[in-house]
C-alpha cells in the first residue's frame, strides 16, 4: 500500500505534536507521512518540494498567507487528486463557507476532534484512490484509442486506395471503391487484383460483428481470398477452399459474407460466387436497373465441407456492377427507419452511365443526408465496376 502524504499548515506549534501523537501508529507503519508548515507561504514551498502530497490540513487564520489564500493557490495547481481539509475556530462559519465554496474538500473546527478528523482523512483517501483509479483507466483508454487509430490506418492501408487501379486498362474498365467503418475499425473489406493479362479478381466482404475481432477476421479473410484466388481457376473452387481454411481456424463462430468474382476485361464476362452476400445491382446501359439473383450459397467460415456454386454474368459496354455491404441498405435514422433497398435502387437508377467514383460518392452523399444527425450503425462499403 502506498504511503499517504499529508501536509499540516497551522501556526499553532502544538498542532504538529498533536498530529504526530495521534497518528503515531500510522506514521510508524509507513501508512502516513506528515509534513508541517506554519503559514501558507511555507505550505506552498513544501508542496513544491513534495508534489506527491495529496491531503492538506490547512488552518484558515494564519499570518503571512492565510488558509483561504493558500486554498486559491492550491486550486491553481489543478491536481484532481489533491484534497484540502480546512481548519478554523468554532463558530467561524463565514470563513468556513468561503472555504467550501472555494473548493475545500471538508472542514474541522478547533479544538479539533481527532477521531472525527481521522474519519475525514479516510474519506479523503477513498476519493483520492477513486481519482487515481479513474486516471489509470483514462490512460488505458487513451492507449486503446491510440491503438485503434493505428489499427484504422493499417486497415485502410491494406485496402487498395489507388484509382484507377489498372491504368493500363483504363480504356476498358472503370473501378472505384470505398469503405467507411462505423467504429475506429471495421469488418467490411474490398479488394481487386490481377489474375492474368485479361482477368481481374473482385472481392467485397462483410465479417459478422464489429471492432477488433471483426477487423482481425477481415484481414485474415482478405489474405486467404487473395492467396487462394491466385491458385484456382474457378471462383466456386476458390471459395470452397477459402471456406475450408477459415472454418478450420475460425473462433467464436465468426463468419464472413463474400461476393467474389473474376472479370474478363476483354469479353465483359463476369464469373462470380456469391457466398451469403447482398446481391449486387447491375445498371444497364439501356437505363434499367436490376439486382442479381439471391444466391443459395452459404456464408464463409461457419461450416466445414461446403462446396460453393458459381454463376456468370455478361456485362455490355456501358454496364455498371455495384457491389455493396448491408451497411448501405441498413443505414438508419431515428427513430429506427432504414435506408432500404427501394431508396438504394432509386438512387442507382439515377446514376446509370455515370463514372464509378460518381456512383460511390453520390450514394454516400444520399446516405449522409438520410442519416442526418444519427449515428452510423454499420460499416458502409461499396465496390463499383463499369465496363467501358
Amino acid at each position: 500500500m502506498a504511503t499517504v502524504k499529508l501536509l499540516s499548515v497551522d501556526d499553532e506549534e502544538q498542532i504538529e505534536f498533536l498530529m504526530k501523537q495521534f497518528f503515531r501508529r500510522k506514521i510508524r507503519s509507513g501508512e502516513y507521512e506528515f509534513f508541517f508548515a506554519h503559514n501558507g507561504v511555507e505550505g506552498l514551498k513544501v508542496l513544491q518540494e513534495h508534489p506527491d502530497i495529496e491531503i492538506i490540513l490547512c488552518d484558515i487564520n494564519m499570518p503571512v498567507m492565510d488558509g483561504l489564500e493558500m486554498l486559491a493557490k492550491v486550486n491553481e495547481m489543478q491536481n484532481p487528486a489533491l484534497r484540502v481539509i480546512m481548519v478554523s475556530a468554532y463558530g467561524d462559519l463565514e470563513n468556513i463557507r468561503l472555504a467550501m465554496n472555494g473548493g475545500a474538500f471538508d472542514f474541522a473546527t478547533k479544538p479539533i476532534d481527532m477521531d472525527d478528523l481521522a474519519r475525514t482523512i479516510e474519506k479523503a483517501i477513498k476519493q483520492i484512490d477513486f481519482v487515481h483509479a479513474s486516471q489509470k483507466a483514462q490512460k488505458k483508454l487513451e492507449g486503446l484509442e491510440k491503438d485503434l487509430a493505428a489499427a484504422n490506418q493499417i486497415q485502410q492501408f491494406i485496402l487498395p486506395s489507388v484509382f484507377p487501379p489498372f491504368p493500363e486498362d483504363s480504356d476498358l474498365l472503370d473501378i472505384y471503391a470505398s469503405m467507411e467503418a462505423a467504429k475506429d475499425i471495421g469488418g467490411d473489406f474490398y479488394d481487386f487484383f490481377r489474375i492474368d493479362d485479361d482477368r481481374i479478381a473482385l472481392v467485397i466482404g462483410d465479417v459478422c460483428g464489429k471492432g477488433i475481432p471483426a477487423a482481425l477476421f477481415m484481414a485474415v479473410s482478405r489474405t486467404f481470398i487473395r492467396s487462394v484466388g491466385m491458385q484456382y481457376e474457378h471462383v466456386g473452387e476458390c471459395m470452397t477452399n477459402v471456406n475450408r481454411l477459415l472454418a478450420s481456424s475460425s473462433v467464436d463462430y465468426m463468419f464472413v459474407t463474400v461476393f467474389y468474382a473474376i472479370y474478363d476485361i476483354r469479353t465483359g464476362l463476369l464469373t462470380y460466387c456469391n457466398c451469403g452476400h447482398n446481391p449486387p445491382y447491375l445498371l444497364h446501359v439501356n437505363g434499367t436497373t436490376e439486382a442479381l439473383p439471391v444466391s443459395d450459397n452459404l456464408i464463409v467460415g461457419a461450416l466445414k465441407g461446403i462446396k460453393f456454386k458459381e454463376n456468370t454474368l455478361q456485362l455490355d459496354h456501358g454496364d455498371t456492377l455495384v457491389m455493396y455491404t448491408d451497411g448501405v441498405t441498413e443505414a438508419m435514422r431515428p427513430p429506427r427507419e432504414v435506408f432500404g433497398t427501394k431508396r438504394f435502387s432509386d438512387t442507382l437508377s439515377s446514376l446509370v452511365g455515370k463514372r464509378s467514383q460518381e456512383v460511390v460518392e453520390t450514394v454516400k452523399a444520399h446516405l449522409a443526408g438520410f442519416i442526418g444527425d444519427g449515428e452510423q450503425s454499420d460499416d458502409i462499403t461499396m465496390l463499383v465496376l463499369k465496363r467501358k
